[in-house]
């Protein structure tokens, strides 16, 4: 159970990962898209002279599809010892975690596949899906994502 985590808006949701894991939060920038990779993979990025995977969360997570507005960002995270980048509608805060807030989680309360979610946070103006980020990616879909990196990394990639 994280004790802090960081908050972020999927349409009307809002979820939370642990703050342990994510390194830093950007603004959605140009994304280069590559052949043949799962639909809710973006493409990659170059941060600071490092290509990086970026996925869509929302249809990670099998949420309807709603294009990137204005306040959308990537939050950067560590993923089984990769970095990765995924795509939120915005991000709003870092706040802890009270465990005693926390119920397990109900195919019935969110929309969510709960294999994503390791609990419910129940605050006072609303319900936050906490999400395993461990899961977010099988063993061959990580492999998968790592082989893209490698091969984007082997072309000629500008910024």
């Amino acid at each position: 159970m994280p004790r802090q985590a960081v908050l972020f808006r999927l349409g009307d949701e809002h979820y939370a990962v642990s703050i342990d894991l994510v390194r830093e939060v950007n603004l959605l920038q140009p994304i280069t898209r590559l052949p043949a990779t799962p639909d809710f993979v973006e493409g990659v990025i170059n941060l600071r002279g490092r290509v990086i995977p970026v996925i869509d969360l929302r249809r990670r997570l099998g949420l309807p599809a709603d294009p990137p507005g204005r306040e959308a960002r990537i939050v950067v995270v560590e993923h089984h010892g990769e970095t990765l980048g995924m795509i939120v509608d915005g991000v709003s805060e870092v706040f802890t975690v009270d465990p005693a807030a926390v119920e397990p989680p109900s195919p019935y309360v969110v929309s969510v596949d709960t294999q994503f979610i390791t609990g419910i946070l129940k605050l006072p103006e609303r319900l936050v899906v906490l999400l395993d980020l461990a899961r977010i990616l099988s063993e061959s879909e990580q492999q998968e994502l790592v082989e893209f990196q490698q091969e984007a990394e082997g072309r000629e990639f500008h910024e």
